[in-house]
């Protein structure tokens, strides 16, 4: 079995219950397969880059789980039947976190040092 990582966007009419419902639909396909759900992820309501179908916002929903790959293709059928999911997309998991990662979570004081490093590098000639 291998690792992947799913991420849907929803489309933002649907209910937290709908989108349950959903979720449960599609990790039926996985679970059935022989496959494992490992982690969800809810993001919530997000901005689009881009308008997608005259959408400009999306429900996001991140899940990390394990299947064999022969399940893939069914499941793929069935995320593109339904109208409701803006988008998907499915990847190989490298372990990463899901979490959002965010310029503003980066550690400031790791880039000074590096700028630091450069002074010390310099002896004077006296």
């Amino acid at each position: 079995m291998r690792e992947y990582e799913i991420v849907y966007i929803f489309d933002t009419v649907l209910t937290e219950d709908q989108i349950d419902q959903k979720l449960e639909q599609y990790h039926q396909h996985i679970t059935d397969g022989g496959g494992e759900i490992t982690a969800v992820d809810r993001w919530g309501r997000r901005q689009l880059a881009y308008p997608i179908r005259k959408k400009t916002t999306g429900y996001y929903v991140v899940v990390q789980f394990s299947a064999p790959i022969d399940i893939l293709p069914e499941l793929e059928r069935a995320l593109k039947l339904d109208e409701e999911l803006v988008r998907y997309l499915i990847v190989l998991s490298e372990g990463e976190p899901t979490a959002a990662m965010s310029i503003a979570t980066r550690d400031p004081r790791r880039d000074e040092d590096d700028e630091d490093d450069d002074d010390e590098d310099v002896e004077d000639e006296d």
